[in-house]
């Protein structure tokens, strides 16, 4: 996936920019964008495409799932809400990331870089927590990266099940295949070279595409009957809402490097920039996905609509193969971002002659615990939440509206402060999902294990 690869490489230049202690002023003499040296930048139009493209994966297949929980009216609202909302964020992280390269006389930052230098030129109590600001963004990721892991690996798994035990007529356990397919996992992400792995997620991306316009033709193609549907959801139930579908938006830790990337970076931002018009392409896919899936299948709609799929159907079958390994050609550029962030921050302690077997060992073993807790919750809608509630209320909501508001520190909150208002509203609701979301997966994750 491109996205990943940009990724990667604002993470390899990371280690080459230098703490920026003090502030030059207001930098107006000073263009980040024209001082950028980007080898092979993107057009608005390939940044566009790179950017639906970080969103348009597995996470789409959840949206019905999200209308389950929100049902068919709220769940229309609510993901049009939704999206304007992590299109808002999005507009306070590239434009704080800019306004930071323009007053620091830097050409690119990348999300954990932004955190720090704006933190060290907060608010004078918070300076001193800069660099744990850096380094909480790096464990976000790294969260939300394991996390993604296992979601990919039930997914595969519980596609697998379903088609060879149907094919096979047997009744083997989502376990048995999380096992089988770990083989070709550890064999995947034993592939350390960048350029190795984009052939896997070019073919990746293609798999996936086929598969969800399959899918749709399922959804679409005769009618349905909103019978015994939900209109409206249960309270209890919001906080599942809220982060499936941000699990399903997911890509936020893409958004500085495609945008760093950018041969006309001032094209990204603004009503008819390339964020927006992306999220708004990607809400109709939402809005029509979770519709027609959850009107479809009701209260037996799964994680992922393409396992409701008809198992009598063989173009059916096929399809949830497609998307099965298109997330198998994934896991390798998804496993290599965590693994560079561990890496990054133990190598220095590891000898030189040791770095090979080091890496092999540090990627097999960490396979090996993800798997172990697949195999322990194989249940793809807890992980759906978990990582919608933790990694994108952090990701998404919190993190961008804190620094946007230590930059804007401490008088530039517009007319009465509505600033500062609003981003207290978004703040006080990022935190609410952050506490609510993961008190709610975790306890359905406990509550499988009884």
């Amino acid at each position: 996936m491109i996205t990943d690869r940009n990724l990667s490489e604002d993470m390899t230049v990371r280690g080459q920019q230098t703490k920026i202690l003090f502030t030059y002023g207001d930098g107006d003499d000073y263009d980040p964008f024209i001082n950028r040296q980007v080898r092979n930048p993107n057009s608005t139009v390939g940044t566009l495409i790179h950017l639906i493209k970080g969103s348009l994966g597995t996470g789409i297949m959840a949206i019905p799932l999200a209308f389950k929980y929100g049902g068919l009216i709220f769940g229309v609202i609510g993901t049009v809400a939704i999206c304007f909302l992590y299109i808002h964020c999005v507009e306070l992280l590239v434009g704080t990331s800019q306004k930071a390269c323009k007053r620091h006389r830097i050409p690119t930052l990348g999300y954990a870089e932004t955190a720090e230098i704006v933190c060290i030129n907060g608010p004078p109590l918070l300076r001193r927590y800069s660099n744990f600001a850096r380094h909480y963004i790096d464990w976000m990721v790294l969260f939300h990266s394991l996390l993604t892991f296992c979601l990919f690996q039930i997914f595969i798994a519980a596609s697998l099940r379903d088609v060879t035990n149907n094919q096979l007529q047997i009744t083997w356990g989502t376990g048995v295949y999380i096992t089988l397919v770990t083989i070709p996992i550890a064999l995947i992400i034993q592939i350390r070279v960048l350029k190795y792995l984009v052939p896997f997620s070019a073919l990746s991306n293609v798999l996936m595409i086929i598969a969800f316009g399959i899918t749709l033709y399922f959804l679409l193609s005769e009618p349905v009957s909103l019978d015994d549907r939900f209109y409206w959801p249960e309270w209890n139930r919001l906080p599942f809402f809220v982060s499936t579908v941000l699990y399903a938006v997911q890509g936020i830790r893409y958004v500085l490097p495609i945008e760093n990337k950018m041969k006309h970076p001032q094209h990204f931002l603004g009503t008819c920039g390339a964020a927006s018009q992306a999220i708004g392409f990607l809400s109709i896919l939402y809005v029509v996905t979770g519709f027609f899936g959850y009107a479809r299948y009701g209260d037996d709609t799964k994680a992922s609509v393409t396992l409701n799929l008809p198992s009598d159907n063989s173009f059916a079958e096929y399809t949830r193969l497609l998307a099965a390994v298109s997330a198998l050609f994934h896991m390798g550029l998804g496993y290599y971002v965590p693994m560079e962030i561990i890496w990054r921050k133990i190598e220095t302690k590891i000898p030189e002659q040791r770095h090979n077997s080091a890496q092999i060992a540090i990627r097999f073993t960490m396979m090996l615990l993800l798997t172990g807790i697949t195999i322990g919750v194989p249940d793809l809608q807890l992980f759906v939440g978990l990582v919608g509630s933790i990694c994108a209320s952090n990701l998404v909501v919190i993190a961008p509206v804190v620094l946007d508001t230590m930059f804007r520190w401490p008088n530039d909150f517009g007319t009465c402060g509505w600033i500062i208002v609003k981003n207290a509203f978004l703040g006080l609701f990022g935190v609410l999902l952050l506490i609510f979301g993961t008190y709610s997966s975790l306890k359905r994750i406990v509550a499988a294990f009884k």
